[in-house]
């Protein structure tokens, strides 16, 4: 029977290959859509849970609570001194490590040296997240100081052969250490990622400060793995006092919380998760089961609408004695058989795209095509698509009465007024619609955004590293820069401007309360020409200078900082920063250090000179791009020979806070437009067998001299209600959603009208034109062969 059925199956797709093409091409596009959304969320949802044992690691977390109780935020950040009192006392912790993120550091064998990503961590991270050693003891590899363990891209980038195992290798020119263990490259979704681990001990060894135990100084991550009996409640009511018991006048609370569900649920209220990049994982999975419904709609609408062609065949099977359920079968064999063949052309383009597709995402995807879970998937899509798609159309022609088909009279009585055809079509171009608006409002907000005064230049802004003699010359490598024209100004600070890093509070000043003590303010420690070299504007006073000796114990505020400390007139007020007697010399205007969505926090920017690790740089305008790169390149390796030039431009730092929404965009662009063009393929099927059922009529009124526009608006205008129906329908629900989402952000745009009338006018423009193909075709036929037809 099945022989027999896919014999029948072939045939038919054969016979019509139109209708057969425009529902693989269809298909084929929303199968691969769908499986390109879905590996997308499949590495997002995979985010630190490749290891063993990933569902028994934690990461310690801080609640930064005020003295009223109330919990200002919660960060992933902890002290160096609380791991080593919970695994004190918390028994059900079987191991903790500390892990600090020095960013990309020299590495160097030789004479080759390389920036990579380096991280210190204590030696019970290699039992927390079970490594793959390929070569070395995981027990033993970071027990000792002056140890590293590399990555095995690593290894081979510092010895050809990738034989690294015992060999000498020196961190930052300064210390040599002994590869103690080689380990498989870690995925990119992972959230704790490095190219090269030291030993905590070596860092206590080279800044001796860190040996001493901090709890106000919340610079550092914390991971712990906890045993299979583990009561999580029960441990972090144990860990919520732990802070306040050991340090001074301290209110802030710890608590883990599951490290594999910090990517997607990392917005945290009130010290509570409420979600996070999760909501965004769920639109995308909305969109490619959406893509692949509308597919499968286009499938059911194309199978019932060419059911007169099959009744009469439907009608001679019955009569013959065939049973209803294998004429269901057959029809499924039918549908079963196109979502095959659909699903190797799927996967045809899901290859050919994955490149560009990761290019656009800028992320690694790929498809382990020796993975029993891939197959599982695929074939569950196969049967799922393919009944789907094909039970309406099966249950639809097999009911036929064999009587009325034979005289080809299977027209049934409705008991409303409407079809499921055209049900299913108002669907798809709801749903076309929904994403239409979506796409422009989510570019609306992105623009929005990326228009908001950043409060200071990007423009021909640069920075590098402030490392290696550097640190030690930067007047020399100031003056011999400003010397060879690259620049026009430059500066050191603690941090980039393009990236929020540090923040303090405890900040003291006339008139305060006792309340303000807790205010969190953004900090930078800098020296000179910070304001000039970054383009900052001053509201007053002015920025620090070698003219004014007293500057050594100078500092600026932002203006969110001045109204929150109530100063009527700042320039001269005695503040206390870190318990030291400072004066405020200048006001400048806020400028954008954390999210571009959010408000940051009061800024204060400080006189610093033993803080540096940043210097920013004015290019010169007068000369080109390259030759202001080759000047910095040639002046930074004469003074610091060991490093390599890690130049950095800032707009394009300042982009990669956009990453998110980019995605999103993207996404929605790009399979937004999928949908609209297999809903119009749809549509153009429709229309032409719509067309070719009316043959004989358009003939007759052709004859009777009924012009070529009266007969494409008989065809077009049923198919133009449908439009219209799923306008009225679409437009709200998008509204809705889209007014919900822009919920989510502090600075955001409004769905402007026009966003509306775009949608559904080019909607609509598209949807006509696509069924005024078909009506044409059919009105500017020759009558004498319409009146020829059967």
């Amino acid at each position: 029977m099945f022989k027999l059925n896919l014999k029948i199956a072939l045939r038919n797709l054969w016979k019509h290959k139109t209708s057969s093409i425009i529902n693989v091409v269809g298909l084929a596009i929303g199968l691969a859509s769908c499986l390109l959304l879905l590996l997308y969320v499949s590495y997002e949802w995979s985010f630190d849970k490749q290891f063993k044992g990933s569902e028994k690691v934690y990461q310690v977390m801080t609640n930064f609570v005020d003295a009223k109780g109330n919990i200002k935020g919660t960060v992933d950040l902890t002290s160096n001194a609380i791991a080593q009192v919970i695994k004190q006392e918390v028994p059900d912790v079987e191991a903790i490590s500390r892990i600090s993120n020095n960013g990309q550091q020299l590495i160097a064998n030789g004479e080759n040296s390389f920036k990579k990503e380096s991280k210190y961590a204590d030696p019970d991270i290699l039992k927390i997240f079970n490594y793959d050693f390929i070569a070395g003891n995981p027990l033993t590899a970071l027990n000792t100081p002056h140890s590293v363990v590399l990555t095995e891209r690593m290894a081979k980038l510092l010895f050809k052969d990738g034989d690294a195992l015992n060999k000498s290798i020196r961190y930052n020119n300064e210390v040599d250490l002994k590869v103690t263990g080689i380990i498989k490259d870690l995925p990119a979704n992972r959230s704790i990622t490095f190219d090269f681990l030291m030993p905590w001990s070596l860092f206590e060894t080279l800044s001796d400060w860190v040996k001493r135990p901090d709890w106000g100084n919340y610079n550092w991550q914390t991971v712990v793995s906890v045993n299979e009996q583990a009561n999580i409640p029960l441990i972090n009511s144990k860990m919520k006092g732990i802070i306040k018991k050991n340090g001074v006048d301290a209110t802030d609370e710890s608590f883990i919380f599951k490290l594999s569900d910090r990517h997607l649920f990392g917005k945290f209220v009130n010290g509570k998760s409420v979600g996070g990049d999760i909501e965004r994982i769920y639109l995308f999975i909305a969109l490619a089961f959406g893509i692949l419904l509308i597919a499968c709609i286009n499938f059911m609408n194309m199978a019932t609408a060419k059911s007169e062609r099959r009744a009469k065949e439907v009608g001679i099977k019955k009569t013959i004695g065939a049973s209803r359920a294998s004429l269901i079968s057959q029809f499924l064999t039918e549908s079963v058989l196109l979502t095959i063949i659909s699903v190797l052309i799927a996967i045809v383009l899901v290859e050919i795209l994955l490149p560009t597709f990761n290019n656009l995402l800028n992320i690694e995807l790929s498809i382990d095509y020796y993975s029993s879970g891939y197959w599982i998937g695929i074939l569950s899509v196969i049967l799922l698509t393919g009944l789907l798609s094909g039970s309406y159309p099966a249950l639809y022609l097999s009911a036929f009465n064999p009587i009325q088909t034979l005289k080809r009279k299977i027209t049934r009585t409705k008991v409303i007024p409407v079809s499921l055809r055209q049900v299913l079509v108002i669907g798809q171009f709801s749903f076309a619609i929904i994403l239409i608006i979506a796409t422009l409002v989510i570019y609306k907000q992105v623009q929005f955004i990326k228009n908001r005064p950043v409060g200071y230049d990007l423009n021909l802004l640069a920075e590098m590293p402030q490392e290696g003699e550097l640190g030690k010359k930067f007047d020399l490598f100031k003056t011999e820069l400003l010397k060879s024209g690259a620049v026009t100004a430059l500066c050191q600070s603690s941090g980039s401007l393009s990236n929020s890093g540090s923040s303090f509070w405890n900040f003291e000043w006339p008139g305060m309360t006792k309340a303000d003590k807790d205010v969190i303010f953004n900090q930078i420690a800098t020296t000179y020409d910070f304001t000039k070299t970054n383009g900052i504007q001053m509201i007053s006073g002015r920025d620090f200078s070698k003219s004014f000796a007293s500057d050594t114990a100078a500092l600026m505020l932002s203006s969110t900082a001045v109204k929150l400390m109530g100063l009527k007139n700042p320039i001269g007020t005695p503040v206390k920063y870190h318990g030291n007697d400072f004066t405020v010399v200048g006001v400048f205007k806020d400028f954008i250090w954390g999210s571009p969505y959010y408000t940051d926090r009061p800024m204060v920017v400080a006189f610093s000179q033993g803080w540096g690790g940043q210097i920013t740089m004015r290019l010169n305008p007068n000369n080109s791009l390259s030759k202001n790169v080759e000047l910095i390149a040639q002046v930074a390796k004469q003074i610091n020979p060991a490093y390599p030039v890690d130049l950095k431009f800032v707009n394009d730092l300042y982009a990669t806070k956009l990453q998110g929404e980019k995605v999103l965009g993207i996404l929605s662009n790009l399979f937004g437009g999928l949908a609209i063009f297999i809903s119009c393929l749809g549509l153009f099927g429709l229309a032409a067998y719509s067309a070719e059922q009316r043959t004989k009529e358009f003939g007759v009124r052709k004859v009777l001299g009924a012009s070529v526009a009266s007969i494409m608006q008989l065809l077009s205008v049923s198919f133009m209600k449908m439009i219209l129906a799923a306008v009225i329908i679409g437009v709200p629900i998008a509204y809705y959603l889209m007014n919900k989402w822009l919920g989510h952000f502090e600075f955001r745009t409004a769905i402007s009208w026009w966003v509306i009338v775009a949608a559904v006018f080019g909607t609509t423009v598209i949807a006509f034109l696509t069924v005024s193909f078909q009506a044409y075709k059919a009105a500017k036929a020759n009558p004498v062969d319409a009146l020829k037809y059967e």
